[in-house]
């Protein structure tokens, strides 16, 4: 009953792909190739294609979303090269906070990443909160504790029902599984999005943590999707490199899409 409450999310991580000439029409393909109104879509361009996007999709039915891939945790000054959550307004309604290649690449801690949730959620734009260990800390048996601590930094200086209303979203990515073609098992992905649901609980989410939508993320394809969402824990995936190829979108969709309906009507579907 609890994962009927739920919905089921399928968004699309660009990452650095597409240009404005070509986002469009790719936009559209993805749309069109999966129009299901039980499925949550959203597609995550580079900056520079989100007015393309955001365009190429106005009209699809049923609605699909648009969401940018990271955010600046102030709302403006002088910081080169940089977006604020204000100036996304109009362009996005999503977006993907603390996914693990920005922490890698430019150096963002918890901390930071909480202050980019805190603005999202001002500006009307709700958050994809990425958490994930790396290999070497699942080897020494710290995954747990690792994604607790990530959890717990960008989320416990807020207040727990201001997230609850923002529509906060949380991304389990194993960061040893993202480009490499290795993926977590479905058990390993559930029993970490209970532990996740346990800290959010221990935060002061009313209803601890049951109504929170956790995706996973990690080489997510049409061929292994269905282990992932055959776990009631899990609520959807955000795809990679997949999301760039309509064929494997159409297929993880439609598997979710599968999820969603069987949640919606048990008795029926099984």
């Amino acid at each position: 009953m609890i994962t009927a409450m739920r919905p089921v999310i399928v968004a699309a991580n660009w990452k650095m792909h597409t240009t404005p000439a070509d986002a469009g029409e790719l936009a559209r393909t993805i749309a069109r190739r999966t129009a299901d109104a039980d499925v949550v879509r959203i597609v995550c361009p580079p900056f520079v294609a989100l007015a393309a996007v955001r365009d190429a999709l106005a009209d699809a039915a049923p609605p699909i979303a648009v969401g940018a891939q990271n955010v600046h945790h102030e709302l403006h000054g002088a910081f080169t090269g940089e977006v604020s959550a204000p100036m996304l307004a109009g362009l996005a309604t999503w977006v993907i906070v603390g996914h693990s290649e920005r922490r890698r690449d430019a150096g963002e801690t918890d901390m930071l990443v909480g202050r980019k949730i805190g603005r999202a959620v001002e500006a009307g734009l709700r958050p994809i909160l990425c958490v994930g260990e790396q290999h070497n800390e699942r080897d020494a048996g710290l995954a747990e504790a690792v994604v607790d601590a990530q959890v717990r930094g960008a989320l416990g200086t807020h207040d727990a029902a201001v997230l609850e209303a923002g529509g906060l979203v949380v991304a389990y990515e194993p960061v040893w599984a993202i480009g490499t073609g290795h993926t977590a098992r479905g058990a390993d992905a559930s029993d970490m999005a209970d532990g996740i649901r346990r800290t959010v609980a221990d935060l002061g989410w009313a209803d601890g943590g049951a109504g929170l939508p956790i995706l996973y993320g990690g080489s997510v394809t049409s061929a292994n999707i269905a282990e992932f969402l055959a776990e009631p824990a899990i609520d959807g995936a955000l795809v990679g490199g997949a999301s760039l190829q309509p064929d494997e979108m159409a297929g993880i969709v439609a598997r979710a899409a599968m999820t969603a309906r069987a949640r919606l009507d048990p008795i029926a579907t099984g």
